[in-house]
């Protein structure tokens, strides 16, 4: 099993010659093709791969979907990193989806706020900006219904387009659901037990309907100004029901939860769609037939202090979860440093502020857009309103002294670190010759940079409170403030300077959206360059869609489900099976072993290496991946289990005892044999033969170390062992008729 975005088949299987024995295009099983005299390994073992990392990428148009529902993807992620508890955590589900849905209304207010303020209600007014634009012109000089009715559409097909991206089938994730054999009631499993097609599908109708109620809110709060009359009233409140409505359900877990299909429920969500959808109607009509005159005001009416009272309610929410998360990081096995379990509030944090930046940067782009050749006394008309720029100058901010603090940490964790990092050399190679020392110092900056990795949570935990600090300062625009006028008051920077840096904080947020289209395409087209963009696609679509249903569809369910299938059809033909997984391929074939049947897991051994199990699951995800989860993956196995790890990987680690060899393991039992620590490199010297010494490995597979061969040998000895043992107590045949007991294992 590869990593995050691994190699093609021939490349883990170290065979020229491959073929495809089960699965499709997108994942599947490969072996060395028969006929080839290095078709088996050492002892007649088949050896067999599971490729599938196509799973998270697939097209360039949806690897750039990708890119722009990144902060969907994150907010999902985030209801997965409660903390561990005794309680079931209903009260942070419901905050994580309610912020979800918040997210969904920024997303469709940021559209309204190009479509319908700066264009159709901001440029469609002024003579300089419709001067040489003829794709404008037409609507020029018309009645502000009609021009807010046609512009209207824009956001309802964008809406449309992520309901349709939503609901297109993910990869035929569809057909792998309820595993054969899925007897494990531990959190880890069962993530990849259930099938969430229904949950994703009510979760679906409700933001829906969410988004377009936004529409209608915004366009009826510009009717109604100064003075609403009775249908626009009408109106509002249906819309006002229909956002109640959807955050009712959204917090009732026992009934969107449901794992099977439910017609009243389903029904339910699917009625407040279409009344949604029918009331957009109503209201666009409204909007565009109403005789009463229109407000002559300089932006849409409302929108502003829409945009602002959202904010507001994104900040109370992120506070609130925070709050949440902390009153509930007891109970459990402790895994990880102080700050375990406030994943979920920090990403959360990280999802709402870079959804507040993309939309920021949109209306700034296009205003930009629109602004110019126009006068500069237009300018300021054509704006965005000042919530999005106190939004900016607050993420500028943040960026700051996330920087500050990431080098304050770096200069202060240094001697620590690099103290550290002369121990292990020098205890590692305690004879190296004088013509060394260079290597040394490379091996100690490699040991020293993968140590920093223990330094990277505090270092988000700090960050998340002041992106939260800039999103409140968004809030500032509900009293009409320019940023750059109440710092140069409160503080003496000069207003230019604090424009300035309300500049470079829009560039660089471009720069940001730039690189992930960027980074999408080469992580599309080029194989190597997806091994490292594609961690975070591969990390956040692993997770089932429980919050957001917008985000991508989770690949887990097909992996590990195809795995554990692939697993049992082995043993049952009479093959003892040897798992071997490296950095997040250890994570899929942890929850696949919690899900094999009994008399299957007493013939698999599992080898693991390079394994980010401990070092990032436990701390990020402490309620699914803790002690409890491991032990029992080492129950299940009978404890054949050897997990490989060095100092200079920034990734993988040990799981239960960080000893070296010939030390006493820090667990007692089975589990502190689990863990073998490997010297990186394996020597500093120049080995005879060769004109370079061995490479520093760190997170790469190293399958070619013979260190891994002999762990492969070891767990095939014992799987052996079992089998012998087994065949002495059984001498007639196999009590659970899977096959004889001198096939070699796969």
């Amino acid at each position: 099993m590869h990593g995050v975005s691994g190699a093609g088949a021939a490349q883990v299987l170290k065979r020229p010659h491959v073929q495809q024995v089960a699965g499709d295009r997108r994942a599947g099983f490969y072996r060395p093709r028969s006929g080839y005299p290095d078709s088996t390994e050492a002892g007649g073992a088949s050896v067999e791969a599971y490729r599938w990392s196509d799973l998270p990428s697939g097209t360039a148009v949806r690897t750039l979907s990708l890119v722009f529902l990144l902060p969907f993807m994150l907010c999902n992620v985030a209801i997965w990193m409660r903390p561990a508890s005794f309680g079931s955590g209903a009260g942070i589900r419901a905050l994580c989806r309610v912020l979800a849905l918040t997210l969904t209304v920024l997303y469709v207010l940021s559209l309204v706020g190009v479509a319908v303020d700066l264009v159709a209600w901001k440029c469609l007014a002024s003579p300089h900006c419709l001067a040489g634009r003829a794709w404008l012109s037409w609507l020029g000089g018309r009645p502000p219904g009609q021009r807010l009715a046609v512009s209207a559409l824009v956001p309802i097909a964008a809406i449309g387009l992520v309901w349709w991206l939503a609901t297109r089938p993910g990869f035929s994730f569809e057909a792998f659901h309820n595993p054969v054999g899925a007897t494990s009631t531990l959190r880890l499993a069962v993530v990849e037990q259930r099938d969430d097609a229904p949950v994703v599908g009510r979760l679906r109708s409700i933001h829906v309907a969410a988004a377009f109620a936004t529409l209608d809110g915004v366009l009826l709060i510009a009717r109604g100004a100064p003075r609403a009359s009775l249908v626009t009233i009408a109106l509002g409140l249906a819309t006002a029901g229909v956002l109640l409505a959807g955050l009712a359900l959204l917090c009732a877990h026992p009934l969107i939860d449901r794992p099977a299909p439910n017609k009243r429920i389903d029904g339910t969500t699917q009625a407040l769609r279409a009344f949604a959808c029918g009331l957009t109607v109503v209201v666009l009509v409204h909007v565009l037939t109403s005789q009463h005159p229109w407000p002559t005001t300089v932006g849409l009416p409302g929108y502003g202090a829409t945009v602002a009272w959202i904010l507001a309610g994104l900040t109370a929410l992120l506070l609130a979860l925070g709050t949440a998360t902390v009153l509930r990081r007891r109970g459990g096995k402790r895994i990880g440093g102080p700050v375990r379990g406030l994943g979920a509030p920090v990403i959360a944090t990280v999802a709402t502020v870079t959804a507040v930046a993309f939309s920021a940067e949109l209306l700034y782009r296009v205003s930009d857009l629109l602004n110019r050749n126009a006068p500069a006394e237009d300018r300021q008309a054509t704006s965005p309103p000042l919530t999005y720029e106190w939004a900016i100058f607050g993420f500028f901010l943040a960026v700051v002294a996330a920087l500050a603090v990431a080098a304050l940490v770096a200069l202060i964790s240094r001697r620590s670190r690099f103290r550290a990092a002369a121990a292990i050399v020098a205890r590692d190679f305690p004879q190296a010759p004088p013509e060394a020392v260079s290597r040394l110092r490379q091996v100690q900056k490699a040991i020293a940079r993968a140590r920093f990795t223990e330094q990277l949570e505090p270092l988000i935990v700090v960050y998340a409170p002041f992106a939260a600090l800039g999103l409140a300062a968004s809030t500032s625009g509900l009293l009409g403030l320019d940023p750059g006028d109440v710092v140069e008051r409160f503080t003496g920077i000069p207003l230019d300077l604090v424009n300035s840096y309300i500049g470079i904080g829009s560039y660089f947020i471009g720069a940001i959206v730039l690189g992930l289209v960027f980074a999408g395409i080469f992580a599309y087209r080029t194989a190597g360059f997806r091994r490292y963009i594609g961690v975070v696609w591969d990390l956040g679509t692993f997770w089932p869609r429980s919050a957001h249903p917008f985000a991508p569809p989770c690949y887990g369910d097909r992996a590990v489900t195809e795995l554990a299938r692939r697993i049992t059809y082995l043993v049952d033909s009479g093959h003892p099976v040897l798992l071997a997984g490296h950095s997040h391929g250890s994570v899929l074939l942890a929850a696949t072993v919690l899900q094999l049947p009994p008399h299957v897991s007493r013939r698999v051994a599992l080898l693991t290496y390079a394994s980010p199990l401990r070092r990032l699951y436990a701390r990020l995800f402490p309620a699914y991946v803790n002690q409890e989860a491991l032990h029992e993956v080492g129950e299940r196995l009978g404890w054949r289990w050897v997990n490989l790890w060095r100092d200079t990987d920034p990734i993988g680690s040990w799981i239960f005892s960080a000893h070296s060899l010939g030390e006493r393991p820090a667990v007692p039992g089975p589990a502190g044999k689990v863990d073998r620590r490997l010297r990186d490199p394996w020597d500093v010297v120049i080995p005879a033969g060769d004109s370079v010494p061995p490479p520093i490995v760190g997170h790469w597979p190293g399958e070619s170390d013979e260190r891994f061969a002999a762990a492969v040998r070891e767990l095939a000895d014992r799987l052996r062992g079992r089998e012998a043992s087994e065949r002495g107590e059984r001498r007639s045949g196999w009590r659970d008729g899977s096959g004889p007991v001198d096939a070699a294992p796969t």
